[in-house]
């Protein structure tokens, strides 16, 4: 007898759900009820994964990456390369204002194991070189290339850009990140329909 692929994917995303809540707990517990921690949040099986490296004021004020300016501007850049904003999550590599790498490493090594996305979007040199250092399995070293697609495991792809949160306030900074993050409407057109 086969299962349908609607009821297998049921399955992935309730697991998915479950464990994305459970880490989301555990980060609430690090914080150890003095600190705001910030999860990340979208779809728990996303395509894209969107990584920066901190969490600004609004972020600590909702509890939420990507709350704020920048969760505003990447929307609109994703509607503008018609992209589905449903198919993304975003976090950040710190949990806490104050928090260590070392305390968020494991943190984030789940999130990647988690949502298994086919692509993540490393924006800024600091979000970069701890994706680096996080001893994921079979990664690559990827390298500042803004804009470039790279291969960081054999499932997964990545693309760098500048820093989202360092990119708002002048616009030669603006068309930078804007230029950087443009291919990923080229790379989400490519991918096969469901």
């Amino acid at each position: 007898m086969t299962v349908a692929t609607d009821e297998i994917y049921e399955k992935y995303l309730q697991k998915a759900i479950t464990e994305i809540n459970t880490l989301g707990d555990e980060v609430t517990q690090a914080g150890g009820g003095t600190r705001v921690p910030v999860v990340g949040s979208g779809h728990p099986l996303a395509d894209v994964m969107l990584l920066k490296y901190a969490p600004r004021a609004s972020e600590l004020q909702e509890g939420v990456a990507f709350f704020g300016r920048s969760g505003n501007a990447i929307l609109k850049s994703l509607q503008r390369l018609h992209v589905d904003p449903m198919a993304i999550y975003g976090t950040n590599c710190l949990k806490f204002a104050d928090g260590t790498e070392d305390e968020s490493r494991p943190f984030l090594l789940r999130e990647l194991h988690i949502v298994q996305p086919k692509l993540v979007v490393v924006m800024g040199e600091q979000a970069l070189a701890f994706l680096n250092g996080l001893g994921f399995p079979l990664a690559r070293t990827l390298e500042p290339t803004e804009g470039g697609r790279q291969t960081f495991t054999p499932t997964i792809e990545a693309l760098y850009t500048p820093d989202i949160d360092e990119s708002l306030d002048e616009q030669a900074q603006k068309t930078r990140f804007w230029n950087a993050f443009k291919p990923l409407g080229v790379w989400w057109e490519s991918l096969p329909p469901y």
